[in-house]
């Protein structure tokens, strides 16, 4: 993988660079946003390592700036906060996943093999619907009606997920299994991740289509 860094924290910067470097990647290290996004905006990346709280531009900022100049490399947050409120700002700002300070080198490798897996998986072109929410999984277009939907990566693997077995309702445990594998994130991960999706699809005045059944699952569904 090729690997950008960007830590204003030089002794942790130093041990991602060096336990990386061992296993055969490719990277760079940037210890400030300003740095950070010159580097994320002029190289080629199979993923970013990015903090949250930088000088120059913060995490979030440098985030949203990628994702609106039409990056799409996969983004892994560092983030000392860990309440829902931070995680989701994260993501909505772009980030694909997040990793809680202090955290183990071994799962944040693990988590940047999935993010790199899940960004190079494409099909041919099929339409998912339920409703009036549409889904082509080749162009990953999505549409509510007239409405158009941008989703960052996760939440939109996840419709993807729920749309193919709608309306059949799917467990937290079904669920993070087919998103992360075996290393599923902490509790709050795919909370925070279908409060992004609901936000998106079920839009004020909407019918609502993104359903919890509390202590069963979650479900896609116009029933």
């Amino acid at each position: 993988m090729n690997i950008l860094i960007i830590e204003d924290n030089r002794d942790l910067a130093t041990n991602l660079y060096d336990y990386f470097e061992t296993k055969g990647h490719t990277l760079d290290l940037a210890g400030d946003g300003i740095s950070g996004l010159h580097f994320a905006a002029t190289n080629h990346y199979d993923v970013l390592i990015l903090d949250l709280m930088l000088p120059g531009i913060d995490g979030l900022t440098l985030c949203k700036r990628l994702r609106e100049s039409g990056k799409s490399t996969p983004i892994l947050m560092l983030t000392a906060r860990d309440s829902l409120d931070d995680k989701i700002l994260g993501l909505e700002a772009g980030a694909d996943d997040y990793v809680v300070k202090p955290f183990s080198l071994r799962e944040l490798d693990a988590r940047l093999n999935a993010l790199v897996r899940r960004s190079q998986v494409r099909e041919t072109g099929s339409r998912l619907t339920v409703g009036n929410l549409s889904f082509d999984t080749g162009t990953f277009k999505i549409m509510r009606g007239d409405r158009a939907i941008e989703l960052p990566p996760v939440p939109l693997k996840l419709l993807e997920i729920l749309m193919r077995q709608s309306p059949r309702v799917l467990t937290r445990e079904d669920i993070e299994r087919a998103i992360w594998g075996d290393t599923p994130p902490d509790s709050d991960a795919l909370r925070a991740h279908l409060y992004i999706l609901r936000s998106a699809v079920d839009k004020s005045g909407d019918k609502p289509l993104v359903k919890t059944l509390r202590g069963i699952g979650y479900q896609i569904s116009d029933e």
